[in-house]
């Protein structure tokens, strides 16, 4: 998108933001304010970043503020300031780089009583707020997440298993229903009362993506687990109605970045693991390969014999991404001891 037709996407959403910003003295039912975070790092997402942002302005219930935190990229900061100006909190990444700095800096900037998470590169549907709002209508509830559909630029690789739908940043086949108790949220989409922070002391720097090379993971698995440990009376939700739509090039979709991605999240509970230990960070992973991978791999097989031979494929990708996953988390448990 360029030239006139970007100048024109600039300004709906300046005129949603302000719109938003009209609306949000209303009294509304729920927790008070939410603030939104998103956090980017790179000109290359652009059109996506502004897609996000439009539909955090556009919300039925309407976001306090919107929060984007630039990650380490001043050329992405000023183009970002030109096109939006003041109809959104702009805010580069005050601590280390990585995504883990990101969302504790949104965190710091936000006023809201809730902070929302939204992905660079996700939509979110028109009611998103509004179902995390009458989620937090418990004052148990600490935290509340959605739905994480796919969009595929091309078409869903016919091998890729939904069992391993996390790799891609989305809802996998094998979580808890709407509405029930979870241990950890996916952290693309995503919100907490903003007190949990000082509870669970933010995102640890050395968990989650950042400029290297592997797609590491995780951060939002250890904040969520540090608040069941200081606030065993918290309750986390996945609440289904909360729909965001998260894009997914092509690149991700070959076998290559799936195993990487394996790897890289072996490597993450590894890290994971030793800082909130074994037996809580690795629970869900436990049951997940010990009920739902096996029920995937003959559902795969059975698929075969029905002539749906992608069936195959997913049945072996399953088993592919498993072995990963633990020679990943072996070895980053080794070099954790050494």
């Amino acid at each position: 998108m360029t030239g006139v037709a970007l100048e024109d996407a600039g300004a709906s959403v300046v005129t949603r933001i302000s719109a938003t910003a009209d609306a949000a003295g209303q009294l509304l039912p729920g927790p008070g304010r939410i603030s939104v975070v998103i956090c980017v790092y790179t000109e290359q997402r652009w059109d996506d970043i502004l897609a996000a942002v439009e539909s955090a302005a556009g919300q039925s219930r309407p976001a306090h503020e919107i929060i984007v935190v630039v990650d380490h990229n001043p050329a992405l900061l000023r183009r970002l300031d030109t096109e939006l100006g003041s109809a959104v909190k702009l805010t580069p990444n005050r601590e280390q780089r990585g995504l883990s700095g990101g969302k504790n800096t949104g965190v710091a900037v936000a006023t809201g009583d809730v902070v929302a998470f939204l992905d660079d590169d996700a939509i979110a549907e028109r009611d998103w707020l509004r179902y995390f709002a009458e989620s937090y209508a418990d004052d148990a509830v600490a935290g509340v997440g959605g739905l994480t559909l796919p969009r595929w630029d091309t078409a869903r690789p016919g091998w890729f298993p939904p069992e391993f739908d996390w790799v891609v940043g989305c809802n996998y086949l094998g979580m808890p229903d709407s509405r029930q108790p979870v241990r950890n949220l996916l952290g693309g989409n995503a919100s907490f009362r903003k007190g949990m922070f000082g509870v669970a002391g933010g995102f640890t720097a050395d968990v989650g993506r950042s400029g290297a090379r592997l797609p590491l993971g995780g951060e939002e698995t250890e904040f969520c687990i540090k608040i069941g440990q200081r606030r065993p009376d918290a309750r986390l939700l996945i609440d289904h109605r909360a729909v965001i739509w998260h894009r997914i090039p092509a690149s991700r979709g070959r076998f290559s970045y799936f195993i990487t991605r394996c790897y890289a999240e072996g490597l993450s509970k590894a890290q994971v693991s030793h800082a909130v230990g074994a037996a809580e960070g690795m629970s869900a992973e436990r049951r997940h390969a010990a009920v739902t991978l096996p029920a995937g791999i003959g559902r795969g097989v059975a698929a075969a014999f029905r002539g749906d031979l992608a069936g195959l494929g997913r049945a072996a990708a399953i088993i592919a991404g498993l072995t990963t996953a633990v020679v990943g988390y072996a070895v980053g448990r080794i070099s954790r001891r050494r």
